[in-house]
């Protein structure tokens, strides 16, 4: 069985898409139980993570040979959710456009100021341009960059995404976060960081 090792910038849906696989197909293997188990999250894997990619299962298709035919290849996008806040508050009705490999992609995000929308798998990087009134504010984006949560890095990128200063120190940030957040501010990461974290990151 073949191994995909995890290289910054893959998540399961582009690792499937590489192999011709539906991302539930490899998430749900039993070779990947014991990955599964470890990151829950499909979105956010690890550099050096290992998936497990199963041999695939020959399919036959009885066809007359006098005749063309068009067999078409089942392809699963992968669905990205960006929530976009100002002080805390969710920056509602904001029209927006999301530029995807060669796409442009139109819409306003919602009254939790979420945009959600369906990108190609293999998406590496992407520009969110957001209009609020007579000004353009442009997001550059980086697909699959986003590592797990129980890592200092991934600690590290949720609390810059959420305007902490992480430039100072990672401990710095912590305890702004955690004294801001009603948490004792030890400025060391733990599981009640990592939990509030992720409620407020969204992953």
């Amino acid at each position: 069985m073949p191994m995909h090792s995890v290289q910054q910038g893959d998540c399961l849906s582009s690792i499937a898409a590489q192999h011709g696989f539906l991302w539930k197909t490899l998430w749900d293997h039993p070779s990947n139980a014991e990955l599964k188990q470890l990151r829950k999250d499909p979105g956010v894997l690890y550099p050096g993570d290992v998936v497990n990619v199963p041999d695939k299962d020959v399919k036959e298709e009885s066809r007359p040979t006098d005749a063309r035919h068009k067999f078409k290849k089942t392809e699963e996008p992968t669905r990205i959710k960006i929530r976009l806040l100002l002080d805390d508050k969710p920056r509602v009705g904001l029209k927006y456009e999301l530029q995807v490999s060669g796409q442009k992609i139109t819409g306003s995000t919602d009254g939790a100021g979420v945009l959600e929308e369906n990108i190609p798998p293999g998406a590496r990087e992407g520009v969110l341009v957001v209009t609020e009134g007579t000004s353009n504010y442009i997001y550059q984006l980086a697909f699959g960059s986003l590592d797990p949560i129980d890592t200092d890095d991934g600690v590290r990128q949720r609390l810059a995404s959420l305007g902490f200063d992480v430039d100072e120190g990672l401990p710095g940030a912590v305890q702004s976060f955690q004294t801001k957040e009603g948490l004792q501010a030890t400025g060391t990461i733990d599981d009640a960081l990592r939990t509030r974290l992720k409620a407020k990151f969204g992953q």
